[in-house]
Protein backbone atom coordinates (compact mmCIF):
# COMPACT_ATOMS: atom_id res chain seq x y z
CA UNK A 1 0.00 0.00 0.00
CA UNK A 2 1.20 3.42 -0.98
CA UNK A 3 0.99 6.14 1.47
CA UNK A 4 -0.44 9.39 0.50
CA UNK A 5 2.94 11.26 0.64
CA UNK A 6 4.47 8.09 -1.85
CA UNK A 7 1.16 9.13 -4.01
CA UNK A 8 2.28 12.45 -4.55
CA UNK A 9 5.84 11.92 -5.37
CA UNK A 10 4.90 9.31 -7.41
CA UNK A 11 2.70 11.99 -9.56
CA UNK A 12 5.29 14.60 -9.73
CA UNK A 13 7.81 11.97 -11.35
CA UNK A 14 4.73 11.20 -13.99
CA UNK A 15 4.33 14.86 -14.65
CA UNK A 16 8.39 15.28 -14.55
CA UNK A 17 8.29 12.65 -17.64
CA UNK A 18 5.42 14.26 -19.67
CA UNK A 19 5.87 16.07 -23.14
CA UNK A 20 4.08 19.41 -21.74
CA UNK A 21 7.71 20.94 -21.30
CA UNK A 22 8.78 21.20 -24.87
CA UNK A 23 6.92 22.29 -27.60
CA UNK A 24 7.36 19.27 -30.12
CA UNK A 25 6.95 16.08 -29.80
CA UNK A 26 9.31 13.26 -32.05
CA UNK A 27 6.20 13.27 -34.78
CA UNK A 28 5.44 16.92 -34.84
CA UNK A 29 9.09 17.28 -37.48
CA UNK A 30 10.43 14.74 -39.84
CA UNK A 31 13.76 13.69 -38.30
CA UNK A 32 15.58 13.95 -41.62
CA UNK A 33 17.14 17.33 -42.85
CA UNK A 34 15.27 19.71 -44.59
CA UNK A 35 15.29 20.05 -48.37
CA UNK A 36 17.06 23.46 -49.56
CA UNK A 37 14.25 24.95 -51.83
CA UNK A 38 13.57 24.09 -55.69
CA UNK A 39 15.50 26.14 -58.06
CA UNK A 40 14.01 25.97 -61.46
CA UNK A 41 17.32 27.96 -63.29
CA UNK A 42 19.98 25.18 -61.42
CA UNK A 43 17.66 22.05 -62.76
CA UNK A 44 17.64 23.79 -66.20
CA UNK A 45 21.28 24.28 -66.24
CA UNK A 46 22.41 20.39 -64.65
CA UNK A 47 19.58 19.00 -67.17
CA UNK A 48 21.30 20.60 -69.82
CA UNK A 49 24.76 19.51 -68.98
CA UNK A 50 23.66 15.67 -68.81
CA UNK A 51 21.84 15.79 -72.07
CA UNK A 52 25.15 17.17 -73.75
CA UNK A 53 27.22 14.35 -72.26
CA UNK A 54 24.99 11.93 -72.98
CA UNK A 55 25.23 13.36 -77.15
CA UNK A 56 29.10 13.41 -77.02
CA UNK A 57 28.82 9.27 -76.09
CA UNK A 58 26.34 8.50 -78.67
CA UNK A 59 28.04 11.28 -81.22
CA UNK A 60 31.30 9.35 -80.31
CA UNK A 61 29.60 5.93 -80.20
CA UNK A 62 31.25 5.67 -76.74
CA UNK A 63 27.39 4.26 -75.18
CA UNK A 64 28.69 0.29 -75.01
CA UNK A 65 27.11 -2.10 -75.60
CA UNK A 66 23.13 -1.11 -75.83
CA UNK A 67 20.55 -2.56 -74.10
CA UNK A 68 16.46 -2.36 -74.19
CA UNK A 69 13.55 -3.32 -72.03
CA UNK A 70 10.72 -3.66 -74.27
CA UNK A 71 6.71 -4.16 -73.70
CA UNK A 72 5.26 -6.93 -75.57
CA UNK A 73 3.01 -9.43 -75.20
CA UNK A 74 1.74 -8.04 -71.81
CA UNK A 75 5.15 -8.54 -70.76
CA UNK A 76 8.56 -6.71 -70.37
CA UNK A 77 11.73 -8.50 -71.71
CA UNK A 78 15.01 -7.25 -71.37
CA UNK A 79 17.07 -7.64 -74.63
CA UNK A 80 20.43 -6.64 -76.44
CA UNK A 81 21.20 -7.14 -80.76
CA UNK A 82 20.55 -10.15 -82.04
CA UNK A 83 18.61 -11.34 -79.19
CA UNK A 84 15.77 -13.48 -79.21
CA UNK A 85 12.43 -13.72 -77.63
CA UNK A 86 9.74 -16.96 -77.36
CA UNK A 87 6.11 -15.63 -77.05
CA UNK A 88 3.85 -18.40 -76.25
CA UNK A 89 0.70 -16.48 -78.32
CA UNK A 90 0.13 -16.15 -82.17
CA UNK A 91 0.79 -13.08 -84.17
CA UNK A 92 -0.89 -11.76 -87.09
CA UNK A 93 2.00 -11.50 -89.38
CA UNK A 94 4.40 -13.79 -91.78
CA UNK A 95 7.82 -14.86 -90.93
CA UNK A 96 10.15 -12.50 -92.51
CA UNK A 97 8.14 -9.01 -91.41
CA UNK A 98 9.52 -6.65 -89.48
CA UNK A 99 7.87 -5.29 -86.22
CA UNK A 100 9.17 -1.81 -84.32
CA UNK A 101 8.22 -1.31 -81.14
CA UNK A 102 6.95 1.72 -79.55
CA UNK A 103 6.99 1.00 -75.82
CA UNK A 104 10.74 1.22 -74.79
CA UNK A 105 13.16 2.14 -72.72
CA UNK A 106 17.07 1.82 -73.77
CA UNK A 107 20.48 1.71 -71.64
CA UNK A 108 24.32 1.77 -72.06
CA UNK A 109 26.92 1.87 -69.77
CA UNK A 110 26.87 5.67 -68.94
CA UNK A 111 22.99 6.24 -69.65
CA UNK A 112 19.68 4.93 -70.01
CA UNK A 113 16.60 7.05 -71.66
CA UNK A 114 13.13 6.59 -72.12
CA UNK A 115 9.86 7.33 -74.78
CA UNK A 116 9.56 6.53 -77.91
CA UNK A 117 10.31 9.63 -80.04
CA UNK A 118 14.24 9.00 -79.33
CA UNK A 119 14.27 5.64 -80.04
CA UNK A 120 13.91 2.87 -82.48
CA UNK A 121 14.13 -0.96 -82.26
CA UNK A 122 13.10 -3.15 -85.03
CA UNK A 123 12.24 -6.72 -84.80
CA UNK A 124 12.04 -9.28 -87.39
CA UNK A 125 9.24 -12.31 -86.53
CA UNK A 126 11.85 -15.26 -87.21
CA UNK A 127 9.86 -18.34 -86.30
CA UNK A 128 5.88 -19.52 -86.19
CA UNK A 129 5.20 -22.84 -84.46
CA UNK A 130 3.93 -24.87 -81.90
CA UNK A 131 4.51 -26.26 -78.42
CA UNK A 132 4.79 -29.95 -77.59
CA UNK A 133 0.46 -31.16 -77.04
CA UNK A 134 -0.15 -30.85 -73.68
CA UNK A 135 -2.44 -33.60 -72.26
CA UNK A 136 -5.22 -32.95 -69.30
CA UNK A 137 -7.13 -36.36 -68.42
CA UNK A 138 -9.71 -37.05 -66.12
CA UNK A 139 -10.59 -40.02 -64.57
CA UNK A 140 -13.36 -40.96 -62.18
CA UNK A 141 -12.73 -44.90 -60.82
CA UNK A 142 -15.18 -47.38 -61.23
CA UNK A 143 -17.76 -45.19 -62.65
CA UNK A 144 -16.55 -45.72 -66.57
CA UNK A 145 -15.76 -41.99 -66.70
CA UNK A 146 -12.83 -40.74 -68.70
CA UNK A 147 -11.64 -37.24 -70.50
CA UNK A 148 -9.10 -36.57 -71.88
CA UNK A 149 -8.29 -32.63 -73.64
CA UNK A 150 -5.39 -32.09 -75.75
CA UNK A 151 -3.86 -28.45 -75.76
CA UNK A 152 -1.12 -27.03 -78.25
CA UNK A 153 0.01 -23.41 -78.19
CA UNK A 154 1.18 -21.80 -80.48
CA UNK A 155 4.59 -19.99 -80.20
CA UNK A 156 6.05 -16.98 -81.97
CA UNK A 157 9.75 -16.66 -81.82
CA UNK A 158 11.08 -12.78 -82.52
CA UNK A 159 14.71 -11.80 -82.83
CA UNK A 160 15.99 -8.26 -82.10
CA UNK A 161 17.81 -6.64 -85.32
CA UNK A 162 19.09 -3.31 -84.23
CA UNK A 163 18.40 -0.87 -81.21
CA UNK A 164 18.98 2.61 -82.77
CA UNK A 165 19.47 6.25 -80.79
CA UNK A 166 18.75 8.79 -82.37
CA UNK A 167 21.79 10.98 -82.86
CA UNK A 168 20.89 14.09 -81.12
CA UNK A 169 18.44 14.17 -77.76
CA UNK A 170 17.11 17.59 -77.81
Amino acid sequence: RVSAMGKKNLKNVICDFSSHSSDFTSLSRPPWPELPAFDPEEEERRHQAVVQKVNGLIEKRECGRLFAVVHFASRQWKVTNEALILIENHIDAACGDSIRMEKVLVGGNYFTLIGKPLLGIYIRLFIKSHFYALIGARFWKRHRFQRKRIIIQPQTVLRINTIDVSPKLF
